[in-house]
């Protein structure tokens, strides 16, 4: 008879005309894990490919007639007795219920032993600490919105402010980006955040990403400085009608869905832009550069930047502020440089103060650098469909803070053209959304 512990012994004894035999777990199971080929004196029961068990049927004198399913045959029962992503073996299915064990039986030791085992005890630990840790992820994505969302209205407002008093876009673009360049040296230089590796295919492949930066950039402070910041912002929720038109040039196919939620950002932009009271053709003409300018930006840089992807998304837009710097500076000395001194006095004359300015041309520089590093790594934290529903809602955010500050005046059809404009920049990043988890369905799926 056999004599079976279920403590998991590292042998099993056979017994045998008076003399006990120790069974390996190793000799039966064998080295990769398999199924055993036994000797033909130890098989029984179902002979015709069906599944082996032990000691089933043996009716041969002398023989040993295993009445129990070989538990104790490893010493370490999560993985050999009963691995739950694998197939089942026909020792599994075959012993337990021809000998009278319940079927329950065959479940209930791995399970125990899986709940013993420290690989167990590990997924309930990570479990707990998953559990713990989701609120202080929405605190902290809930605390990233938010100083993005008051970057962008501090930096709206203190450059709209400065713009009123020096009406010179290039010199301020050209700030604004210096002081981000500043900004981020001297974070890599204290170490606060690690400075990639500088190479000549990585310079080369950013002057694309960084050219079409500097002009969607000083198109917007243009646009800033002929109308008012809702409007600008406005036609620039208009990006999206530029992101699909120039994709599908380049090649990319788009789905019925996307073409539709781009109708309403066009019927939208164009009410809001015909009773538009501030309207300037100079500033409707920079928001739509604009577009076009960061459209651009974004395609090249996926084409341009595929094999430097180590680079995370704060360093990425660094280098391409340091890079946008050299491009801007030279040209905005070219386009309004005389005119900057006089200028300058001018709007201390208005404002009455020097710090006044000197305050608002900072603000404009320092908040305009965080809300983009804000923006980046929010995009870091979440998935594109909610950075998209977020980018949609700042927006609206920018525009009533900026109508309330300002006092713009906003006429009814006005609004509704803006409501409509933003209504369908939501579509539109729900219906790319669609379009991408469908690529990634398909992806998976592929046969590998």
């Amino acid at each position: 008879m056999l004599s079976m512990n279920l403590s998991l012994p590292p042998a099993v004894a056979v017994s045998k005309s008076g003399h006990r035999r120790p069974l390996n777990a190793h000799a039966l199971l064998g080295r990769s894990g398999e199924m055993p080929s036994f000797p033909s004196s130890l098989l029984g029961g179902e002979r015709g490919g069906g599944a082996p068990a032990l000691g089933i049927g043996s009716k041969s004198p002398g023989s040993a007639g295993i009445r129990a399913y070989p538990f104790g045959f490893s010493s370490r029962p999560c993985s050999q007795i009963r691995d739950s992503s694998s197939k089942a073996s026909p020792l599994d299915r075959g012993a337990p219920l021809r000998h009278g064990f319940a079927s329950r039986t065959g479940s209930l030791v791995p399970r125990a032993a899986s709940e013993a085992s420290p690989e167990g005890e590990a997924e309930a630990a990570a479990a707990a600490g998953a559990a713990v840790a989701k609120p202080n992820k929405t605190l902290q994505l809930a605390v990233v919105f938010g100083l993005w969302y008051f970057q962008n209205i501090v930096f709206n407002i203190y450059n709209k402010k400065a713009l009123n008093v020096f009406p010179y876009p290039w010199f301020l673009a050209s700030f604004q980006l210096f002081v981000g360049s500043i900004w981020m040296l001297v974070l890599w230089t204290l170490k606060l955040q690690p400075c990639p590796k500088i190479s000549k295919p990585f310079v080369f492949a950013l002057l694309g990403p960084a050219l079409f930066h500097t002009v969607g950039h000083i198109s917007a402070c243009v646009s800033f400085s002929k109308v008012a910041v809702s409007f600008t912002h406005v036609i620039k929720s208009a990006e999206p009608v530029f992101s699909v038109v120039f994709s599908s040039f380049l090649g990319d196919s788009y789905p019925l869905a996307v073409w539709l939620s781009i109708l309403p950002i066009v019927f939208g932009c164009s009410l809001a832009a015909v009773t538009e009271v501030s309207f300037n053709f100079g500033g409707l003409w920079g928001a739509m550069i604009s577009n076009v300018g960061f459209v651009l930006r974004n395609i090249y840089s996926k084409k341009s930047l595929q094999n430097f992807k180590e680079v995370n998304g704060l360093n990425l837009y660094g280098w391409i502020t340091i890079i946008s710097l050299f491009y801007l500076f030279p040209v905005a000395v070219f386009v309004e440089g005389a005119q900057w001194v006089q200028g300058y006095h001018k709007a201390i004359e208005a404002v009455g103060k020097p710090s006044t300015f000197y305050f608002w041309v900072l603000l404009s520089g320092v908040f305009y650098h965080l809300y983009n590093q804000s923006s980046y790594q929010a995009l870091d934290d979440i998935s594109p469909l909610t950075f998209s529903v977020g980018n949609t809602m700042k927006r609206v955010v920018v525009i009533v803070s900026t109508v309330m500050v300002f006092r713009n005046p906003v006429q009814p059809l006005n609004a509704l053209g803006s409501a409509i404009a933003i209504f369908g920049t939501f579509l539109y990043s729900q219906a790319t959304s669609a379009k991408k988890a469908k690529i990634q369905a398909v992806g998976c799926q592929a046969p590998v």
